[in-house]
């Protein structure tokens, strides 16, 4: 972990993220994985871009390995999971993300013809904005949508039926996540207590909002612990270093 963000720095982006919505959540990670980036731009990668640049900074911050559990749905047992960020991470000669993904679709006897963007950052935020929680993932599809044609006529989003809508939703879901499939990580599981297999989603961001609220937890209960023992102001703790923060506390039996 850098020693920046070891120490006040660490406390700043939990403090940015805890209590976020998920999107917004997301979008801070950014920001501290990518620096002098704006807004704007960050929040209009792919999502499978977004995801690697979770990966990343949880790299720089807690290394590469992610340890987290998962409970199997046919016999409750809980699994641990070790996952190495590398082998989530895209090769380095990987095609990049298409910037327009199209598919084709049957609904009601006619066949339409899609031409959508990839998923972004600000689409989530777009829904989650809203405030609308009903249909979500259907109108999150919807969003990206660039044009739908029945046969050589466009077809505006809202001209479509209620069938056509879940059609183009559900076809949309699966071209976008073929041109972009860091947009969306599924783990194949194994349990070994009844053998069965599943498949457990991992949403980067959401998993290192979650590693940055236990370090933060520790790094303030550090300084409660300092603080009460020697007197130091909360900025004096954190400008020791980890190894000598773990002495004094070594020292007052902590």
């Amino acid at each position: 972990m850098s020693e920046h963000l070891a120490t006040a720095g660490l406390l700043e982006l939990w403090e940015a993220t805890s209590g976020a919505t998920p999107a917004r959540r997301a979008l801070a990670l950014l920001a501290a994985a990518c620096p002098g980036t704006s807004a704007e731009d960050l929040a209009a990668l792919p999502l499978g871009a977004a995801s690697q640049l979770h990966l990343e900074l949880h790299r720089r911050l807690f290394g590469d390995i992610l340890e987290a559990a998962a409970r199997c749905p046919h016999c409750g047992e809980e699994l641990e999971v070790a996952l190495a960020a590398r082998e989530l991470l895209g090769a380095p000669d990987e095609p990049p993300v298409p910037s327009e993904v199209s598919a084709r679709v049957s609904a009601e006897g006619d066949e339409l013809r899609l031409l959508a963007r990839p998923l972004t950052t600000a689409d989530l935020l777009a829904v989650e904005t809203s405030g609308e929680v009903e249909d979500a993932a259907r109108r999150l599809l919807a969003g990206c949508l660039l044009e739908a044609r029945r046969g050589e006529l466009a077809v505006a989003a809202d001209e479509l039926t209620d069938a056509e809508q879940t059609a183009v939703a559900e076809a949309l879901a699966v071209a976008l996540v073929a041109a972009d499939p860091r947009a969306e990580i599924v783990l194949d599981l194994g349990c070994e207590s009844c053998g069965g297999s599943f498949r457990q989603p991992l949403d980067p961001a959401t998993f290192l909002a979650v590693e940055i609220e236990v370090a933060a937890h520790r790094l303030l209960r550090q300084v409660h612990v300092l603080a009460r023992a020697y007197g130091w102001r909360e900025a004096d703790v954190l400008a020791l270093s980890p190894q000598r923060r773990r002495i004094y506390l070594e020292m007052v039996g902590a």
